[in-house]
């Protein structure tokens, strides 16, 4: 392919009828990066000219879409895009087939299970099913835990490369929870690697005193998944080897919520609808 090409490739990312379509064109550009962007770098990749994509930033700064950072050259995702992008993976279609599924882990295992996302450099949580035993600790959907002390948290930071860590990681102060929590970025690196190596993560009390978890991922597009599934206890019930006895329970959770996932993509709305009903 030719400049001109490549040129007209690039710019036709954010075309569209109306000036409305064409924003949404470009935000569906800046979600795909994971750093910092410039009006110049952008005007480079798209093509359009400068004072036309200035403009198209402006208005979805002021809407609150992007927010400047830095010196103020720097634009990344505004709060109230990411919280758009929260509500969307709380409220899902697929919310009935999932908790299907999220019950039926609880029910086996007999201690709370939840399921996350990653968003922005904390840990929302999307759904979760308490288990009937007297003494839990209670996390409803929509709260938030930091990355650094979250089992899933640890995971999703673990599908970055170490430079994408460092730059995420160099804005948010590894702030410490517990005796157990892990404040230094080095020895959070090395227990990265053992994550990577294990293909599962644990929260050993480090984000809360007497309670201990442990996730997998949701598998996804190779090297890439923003789903993780956990289960959660107290630690008078849930030691580390009883943790690890119930990973098979957990990945076949997991497996499961994947297939509900690619099918979904795979069908109509109509489809959809049977999907979660029949889940």
């Amino acid at each position: 392919m030719n400049e001109s090409n490549a040129l007209r490739s690039e710019t036709a990312k954010i075309d569209g009828d109306t000036p409305t379509l064409r924003l949404f064109a470009l935000l569906e550009v800046i979600a795909e990066k994971d750093q910092f962007f410039s009006l110049q770098s952008l005007v480079e990749e798209i093509g359009l000219p400068k004072p036309t994509l200035h403009r198209m930033l402006q208005q979805l700064e002021s809407a609150g879409m992007l927010q400047r950072d830095g010196d103020g050259r720097q634009y990344s995702t505004g709060v109230r895009l990411r919280r758009l992008a929260e509500n969307l993976l709380l409220n899902n279609t697929m919310h009935g087939a999932r908790r299907i599924v999220l019950r039926q882990l609880v029910e086996e295992v007999g201690e709370s299970g939840n399921l996350t996302a990653f968003n922005g450099s904390e840990v929302v949580y999307l759904d979760r099913v308490e288990t009937a035993a007297p003494l839990r600790f209670y996390l409803h959907p929509g709260s938030r835990v930091p990355a650094h002390c979250s089992a899933t948290g640890k995971l999703f930071l673990a599908q970055m490369s170490p430079a994408q860590r460092r730059r995420l990681l160099a804005h948010v102060p590894l702030e410490r929870f517990t005796a157990n929590t892990i404040t230094d970025y080095d020895t959070l690196e090395r227990e990265i690697e053992v994550i990577k190596r294990n293909g599962y993560a644990l929260d050993n009390e480090e984000f809360l005193p007497g309670l201990l978890c442990v996730a997998v991922l949701v598998p996804g597009k190779p090297g890439h998944s923003n789903i993780g599934v956990a289960i959660q206890a107290p630690i008078m019930r849930l030691t580390v080897d009883k943790a690890l006895h119930f990973l098979p329970a957990l990945q076949r959770a997991a497996q499961a919520l994947s297939n509900i996932e690619r099918e979904a993509e795979q069908s109509t709305p109509a489809q959809i609808a049977h999907l979660t009903r029949q889940a």
